[in-house]
């Protein structure tokens, strides 16, 4: 694939794990950060439509702070419903393709197996309300579009779980971690590289990237230390001991059956884990 990329919200995690895989690949991009490009604002959208010279739009960007939306779902609708699908039928006009991500928290958490990509939207929180409104416009717009759902991103920059603990291992005696959470930990890094490879070879499609394997926060934060080489405790408690204005679904794991079948199976997430933080000079 040839064509010119633009992307959206290129500060975040993803935004600039794909700016440096296309910068790595050769392939024509512009990169657009929240200054430049704001979900929702109406100079940004005619600013994209008077430019109109790209084949891909890879959006990035979206409202991320779970527990404020429960007070701020106006705000969380805007950026990840409403203007998701303002962004979709503008580059729907200029006959262009869009990548835009979508979460795990579209789902209930109630199952007991991967969740399939056609399976029953139920958020039990507003950010992952918000986030099934911007994949319902996306859908109703028409646009060429990829939309591709995650979970549990983390890079070796930004603010993330990883860096998270890795900084309070290090200044906390003792950490408590929620054990009674699972799903699928992903690297910023392989999410855009398996997004760019999924582009290459499906013009349209819903699908679930994430790194291969699942595990609890607990178990994250577990392997997080035992990575680092520390000795920090780290005791498993569950959900309703730190509870939090928004609620989680238990049970988040993607099924990956559909992605893996066209661009091959996911790394596994302890070997992304020791990457990043590798890379964070960490280890």
């Amino acid at each position: 694939m040839k064509e010119r990329v633009l992307v959206l919200g290129a500060d975040g995690m993803v935004g600039r794990s794909w700016v440096d895989l296309l910068r790595a690949e050769g392939v024509a991009h512009d990169a657009w950060n929240r200054q430049q490009f704001e979900l929702g604002n109406p100079d940004s959208l005619q600013r994209l439509s008077e430019q109109a010279s790209w084949g891909l739009v890879v959006n990035c960007g979206a409202y991320t702070q779970v527990d404020k939306a429960e007070s701020d779902r106006a705000t969380a609708d805007q950026i990840n419903g409403t203007a998701v699908g303002e962004l979709a039928a503008c580059v729907q006009s200029q006959g262009a393709r869009l990548i835009h991500y979508s979460t795990d928290y579209v789902f209930n958490g109630k199952a007991t197996s991967p969740y399939p990509v056609d399976a029953p939207i139920e958020p039990v929180n507003a950010y992952g309300a918000s986030k099934a409104l911007g994949e319902q416009l996306l859908q109703q717009s028409g646009v060429r579009a990829l939309l591709i759902r995650t979970s549990w991103v983390y890079a070796p920059w930004g603010k993330n779980f990883v860096l998270t603990m890795a900084r309070l291992m290090r200044e906390k005696p003792e950490l408590r971690v929620i054990a009674d959470q699972r799903g699928r930990p992903t690297s910023a890094q392989q999410l855009a590289a398996r997004s760019w490879a999924l582009a290459q070879v499906c013009d349209t499609g819903t699908f679930h990237l994430t790194d291969s394997g699942e595990c609890t926060w607990h178990k994250f934060a577990t392997a997080i230390r035992d990575e680092l080489g520390l000795s920090t405790p780290i005791a498993a408690i569950p959900t309703s001991e730190y509870p939090t204005p928004a609620a989680r679904p238990a049970y988040s794991v993607l099924d990956l059956s559909a992605a893996d079948a066209r661009i091959g199976p996911a790394v596994h997430w302890r070997s992304s884990l020791a990457s990043v933080l590798t890379q964070a000079g960490l280890r």
